[in-house]
């Protein structure tokens, strides 16, 4: 029961969050304002609430729902509490083919941006795991060779922008991560997914309970482990995968979101699946608000947010889990 009532606390805390975001920012909009507006009594401000803030605060929620869902799994088939989407290389592969989208065909439709994200996500998790079962490496092993392929895709990265300066600008903005100029558009994009991956990924919880375990335990249980673990890296992949495309590559929300869930509820999937979302959507949502509102009147790139409250988290998890070895 105390379980399902920290839930709970992390829902209406997301939802304070969700009324705050649409109060704040280069105009601000005092709660009066806020309420009139919503309801149709104050046209002054409904323009900025319903076509700016309103898609930009849903995306922060949907984008956070999979980042965290996506760590969630790739921590408990990994079996190592530092593996995150951007650690395994996921968003540095998204990265890259958006950035190639970006330079080499800068006047295609919007709509291909995110699909060449997507695309780029998939091609990490192919290579990842058939580098995996090709030298027959330990799940834990996934987040070295995750870490290899980052950095490699990271270089394309890097000669893109040395070999496009001109259009630096726009690539930048895209792969630190940005809420702004999200549109309506971008949340019919990305809500069906959501929508449709997450209770899938929750009704894995039994099989995520298990996984954990080691896969000789995970055997002897009946489990039939490289399958199970191919369609499970395909789930979280695709979560990030559509996050990336989304809002860009945002770092830190699979990583940590995941832990703090589990410091709540224990390690429970059918808890922590759910409190992992709720909690990566307050953090992107509480990164967002600061952003915008910390060197008034510009905004702080959401990414950029996220890295300066994960980063020392990360750091801490590091020395916890050298400590854990020794």
């Amino acid at each position: 029961m105390k379980k399902t009532w920290i839930i709970v606390y992390a829902f209406f805390l997301m939802v304070a969050l969700f009324f705050l975001s649409l109060s704040v920012g280069t105009v601000m909009i005092s709660p009066a304002n806020l309420w009139s507006s919503l309801f149709g009594e104050n046209e002054q401000f409904s323009f900025i609430i319903f076509e700016y803030r309103f898609p930009r605060v849903i995306i922060s929620i949907l984008a956070g729902f999979g980042l965290a869902v996506s760590g969630v799994i790739l921590q408990s088939i990994v079996r190592n509490p530092l593996a995150s989407p951007d650690v395994i290389g996921v968003t540095k592969g998204a990265g890259f083919f958006a950035a190639f989208v970006l330079f080499v065909f800068p006047s295609s439709p919007v709509y291909v941006l995110p699909a060449a994200a997507l695309f780029g996500a998939l091609v990490v998790f192919v290579l990842l795991f058939l580098i995996t079962r090709r030298f027959t490496l330990k799940p834990a092993s996934f987040a070295l060779v995750g870490i290899a392929l980052g950095a490699i895709f990271q270089s394309g990265i890097q000669f893109l922008l040395v070999k496009f300066p001109t259009d630096i600008n726009m690539a930048l903005l895209w792969m630190s991560g940005s809420l702004w100029g999200r549109s309506w558009l971008d949340v019919y994009a990305l809500l069906p997914w959501i929508a449709i991956l997450i209770p899938i990924a929750w009704m894995q919880y039994k099989k995520l309970n298990v996984l954990q375990l080691g896969d000789d335990l995970s055997q002897s249980l009946g489990v039939v482990v490289i399958p199970q673990r191919f369609w499970l890296l395909l789930l979280s992949v695709s979560l990030a995968g559509f996050s990336v495309a989304s809002i860009g590559a945002i770092g830190f929300i699979g990583l940590i979101a995941p832990h703090i869930a589990r410091k709540l509820v224990g390690s429970s999937h059918q808890y922590v699946i759910p409190l992992a979302a709720l909690v990566g959507a307050n953090l992107l949502l509480l990164s967002d608000i600061i952003g915008r509102v910390v060197i008034l009147p510009r905004e702080v790139p959401v990414g950029i947010m996220t890295a300066i409250i994960g980063a020392p988290y990360f750091v801490y998890l590091l020395r916890k889990e050298n400590k854990r070895i020794r």
